[in-house]
């Protein structure tokens, strides 16, 4: 007969069992993508599939590094993603205390719309968002009627601005405001403290743990944008990681070797950012849903 104990062992183990078969699920894809980059052309595509090898080479990397300047890519993804943070940051808490502790007419409804657009797929509102930064009065040549010029085309605002401030950036800071007192607002109204001070010296330095997980997913979010970038980017100098891959396939062909290399490289960032932030990730999960 099967003992509770042995029951209990024996569901961990089919637990352990399961997430093992998951890690490796989630893990096959980087590892292919790995060997592929230091693996020989000839050796790629060979039948039947060789998981394993012993003969590595750092020819495609060397390729990658000389085909594209991916050093000024990785330059400018890193610019534009911190950009995306310190907005993110700032103007995400900003809102979030505002929809928590401040009392104004249509604050719910408002934040419910708000909720509503985290529904809307963001293909939906790109071609709107493109004519708005392209037509956006005097700027980029455009005169007060937004005509003449291209507005903020092949720039970096096209890219900071849309993205200054997400609905998930909004509703994280709201849902960690709600958990904090407001008694400290309301002895500091009665010491004669402006709102914004109220917002700036006692209450955003106690949210430090959720502007860790906001700035890990906007960073994370930065750095993998690729769809907005190559429609509003032309000039190569201005191009982030993510377009630099597309160096590597042209008239219908593809160079695998050099273009797994970059990807790697390309992911090292993110890897480092999981490695040295899990428990903010585990963090941000638990934040989103503390308190409606």
């Amino acid at each position: 007969m099967i003992t509770a104990t042995k029951k209990h062992a024996l569901g961990k183990w089919i637990l352990y069992g399961v997430l093992i078969v998951f890690a490796i699920v989630m893990i096959l894809p980087f590892y292919w993508t790995l060997l592929t980059s230091l693996r020989h052309n000839e050796d790629m595509f060979s039948i039947p599939i060789k998981w394993f090898s012993t003969d590595f080479t750092f020819e495609h990397y060397v390729t990658a590094f000389t085909t594209v300047p991916f050093g000024r890519y990785f330059v400018n993804s890193a610019y534009l993603a911190t950009m995306g943070v310190l907005t993110n940051l700032f103007f995400g808490a900003l809102a979030g205390y505002a929809f928590a502790k401040l009392k104004f007419r249509g604050r719910e409804v408002i934040f419910r719309v708000l909720l509503a657009l985290l529904m809307v797929p963001g293909i939906v509102i790109m071609i709107p968002q493109f004519l708005l930064l392209k037509q956006f009065p005097l700027v980029g040549g455009n005169n007060i009627l937004g005509q003449g010029g291209k507005g903020f085309l092949n720039s970096y605002w096209a890219i900071i601005l849309p993205y200054a401030v997400g609905t998930f950036a909004v509703f994280l800071m709201r849902q960690f405001f709600l958990t904090l007192p407001d008694d400290l607002a309301e002895s500091a109204r009665i010491e004669g403290a402006g709102e914004f001070r109220i917002f700036w010296n006692i209450y955003l330095p106690l949210t430090k743990p959720a502007l860790a997980v906001l700035a890990i997913f906007t960073f994370q979010a930065g750095w993998n944008n690729f769809m907005w970038p190559m429609i509003i980017l032309s000039d190569p100098n201005k191009f982030t990681v993510q377009l630099g891959l597309q160096a590597f396939s042209y008239n219908h062909a593809t160079e695998y070797g050099p273009m797994m290399a970059a990807s790697v490289v390309a992911t090292l960032p993110m890897i480092v950012l999981f490695i040295f932030a899990q428990k903010y990730f585990v963090q941000g999960i638990s934040f989103s849903g503390i308190k409606g």
